[in-house]
């Protein structure tokens, strides 16, 4: 095969990895968010039990990077502090590697299985977590079908001129190697398909093991460097997280890195295939890691807070300034660019929005009254940008507008008014409900519990799915969204009748959190309609919206 089609097919089938793995994630992600919730809150017990929360949840995820974002989030929010986030990520990368084990075994028998599997229930089931389950099947056949078509497209490549001069240099500088290998994985923003295709070189023969070990350390600080670029717009104390993450991984790259250049290569790995050798020393690195770090968790959260720490009043004033940047005043005049400054705005209040309802599950499970009050504290940012954006689009209006710029107005506006209505809803009555859970001493019963988790989770979706219209004016989001205020509506309507009949049969964990269980329910849904209203404009305008419905399609 000529050399520029092996490039070719070796590009596409690495691009296939990636996307499997993302469709893995996000089908994860939909269907079981209220198991990846409750494992979060389960695994902020203490370090132990932060690390195996993070590997399991790494593990569904085959995602380490996942997993710390949604610990910075945790942390931004005050209920994760930066030791137990630290032990977490230690415990996620563990998970990250062992997802690497299972897939490097030889599961060829498995693609057509999982292609058939998946394919059925992602295309022809009509239950959305039967639907995403298969999205999973689906994503878990294509990775290894990519290790495959990797296979075959690096195996001519032994016999290039240029890669064993290429793999000799790496072989003999493990500096560059490991530098390498970071980028690498930086670039893919993925640490399983990095390692993934690491070894499909060595079981072809590209990479010998003295280039693949150094080459394996890099990736390992390379997944570390992803979570820390992508962190680097967070709060500054939820930087700490993926900061600390990545001193523990280089300081151990550094040190295993002295060892092999100084010792050699160890034995018990040459005895083994290239390819299981990596594998193997890729799981090992990271065993030993959260194991020799666990203890130092709390010594590297003074560390990376020493050196995220702002001057002080700096921080509230970027933040300060931060919230009034988006709103423009030099374009008042020309209305395009004042709406597009105001679309900006509402973007940022609907991501606080997002960050005062992300958190509601958690503080109705442990939160303490400061927890609940720095919530709360979040409401009246969100209030005071309410007010800058109608007195903003006001001023613009005094201009002259064509129609479709007063009526882009308007809709901004009305957006505005829902965010902060739904800001309203969280603090004035969820917190509030959260509150009195904790005086009382309240819990809910399991099946409760559940219902709100999963109802909570769905509108959290819901939340990023409207920002999404808000910003790409895309007519099949929109769709979505809309469709979603009707399945809101029966969750909400069995949740409510299910609650009935626990209280019925005489449930005292039923009867006790009556009243906070369905004034929740009711909360959740007033909050997901608010969010709905968002698409109406959009589907108004393109004929998608009936008077009462959807218009359908096909």
């Amino acid at each position: 095969m000529h050399f520029s089609l092996l490039l070719l097919h070796l590009a596409g089938a690495t691009l296939l990895l990636l996307y499997a793995v993302h469709m893995v994630r996000t089908g994860m992600e939909r269907a079981y968010a209220g198991l990846l919730r409750r494992l979060f809150g389960e695994a902020k017990g203490g370090t132990i039990r932060a690390a195996a929360g993070g590997a399991a949840m790494a593990v569904m995820l085959q995602s380490s990077t996942a997993v710390a974002m949604i610990a910075c989030g945790f942390v931004a929010s005050s209920l994760l502090a930066v030791p137990v986030g630290l032990a977490l990520l230690l415990g996620a990368d563990f998970g990250s590697a062992l997802v690497v084990r299972i897939l490097s075994f030889d599961l060829g028998w498995l693609v057509p299985v999982c292609l058939l599997m998946g394919g059925i229930m992602h295309l022809k089931l009509s239950a959305e977590r039967l639907r995403e389950t298969g999205r999973m099947v689906l994503g878990i056949g294509f990775i290894l079908l990519s290790l495959r078509f990797i296979g075959e497209a690096t195996g001519p490549l032994r016999h290039a001129e240029l890669l064993p001069v290429i793999s000799g240099y790496l072989a003999g500088d493990a500096v560059m190697a490991v530098l390498l290998g970071a980028l690498f994985t930086w670039l893919i923003h993925s640490s399983v398909a990095a390692i993934l295709m690491i070894s499909a070189f060595a079981a072809q023969g590209v990479i010998p093991l003295e280039a693949g070990v150094p080459l394996i350390l890099g990736a390992n600080v390379g997944s570390g460097l992803i979570a820390f670029w992508l962190s680097r717009g967070m709060d500054s104390v939820a930087q700490r997280l993926p900061l600390g993450n990545l001193l523990f991984r280089a300081a151990a790259a550094a040190i295993m890195l002295v060892a092999v250049e100084t010792f050699g290569v160890p034995a018990v790995l040459r005895g083994l295939d290239p390819a299981t050798a990596l594998v193997d020393f890729h799981l090992a690195f990271n065993a030993v890691l959260a194991l020799s770090c666990l203890p130092f968790v709390k010594l590297v959260a003074r560390l990376a807070a020493r050196v995220t720490q702002e001057p002080e009043g700096e921080g509230e004033a970027d933040t300060a300034r931060q919230r009034l940047s988006a709103l423009d005043r030099s374009v008042i005049g020309s209305p395009t660019l004042a709406l597009a400054s105001a679309t900006r705005e509402l973007l940022r209040m609907g991501e606080l929005v997002e960050q005062l309802f992300r958190p509601v599950m958690d503080m109705f499970r442990s939160g303490t009254p400061e927890q609940i009050a720095r919530q709360r504290g979040i409401d009246d940012e969100i209030n005071d940008i309410h007010t800058g954006i109608k007195l903003y689009i006001a001023e613009v209006n005094r201009g002259e507008l064509t129609a479709d710029e007063a009526r882009r107005g308007i809709e901004l506006t009305d957006v505005a008014i829902n965010f902060e209505y739904a800001g309203d809803i969280v603090a004035k009555n969820l917190l509030l409900l959260a509150s009195e859970r904790a005086e009382k001493g309240l819990q809910f019963s399991s099946e409760g519990w559940r219902e709100l988790d999963e109802l909570h989770a769905r509108v959290v979706e819901n939340m990023q799915l409207a920002l999404n219209v808000l910003i790409s004016s895309d007519v099949a989001s929109a769709r979505q969204l809309v469709a979603e205020k009707e399945r809101i509506r029966a969750m909400q309507r069995e949740s409510h009748e299910r609650h009935l009949r626990r209280l019925q049969s005489g449930k005292i964990e039923s009867i006790e959190t009556s009243d906070i269980h369905l004034e929740a329910v009711r909360a959740f849904k007033e909050i997901n309609s608010l969010l709905v209203a968002t698409a109406y404009p959009l589907l108004t305008r393109t004929g998608d919206l009936a008077s009462s419905r959807l218009v359908r399609t096909g």
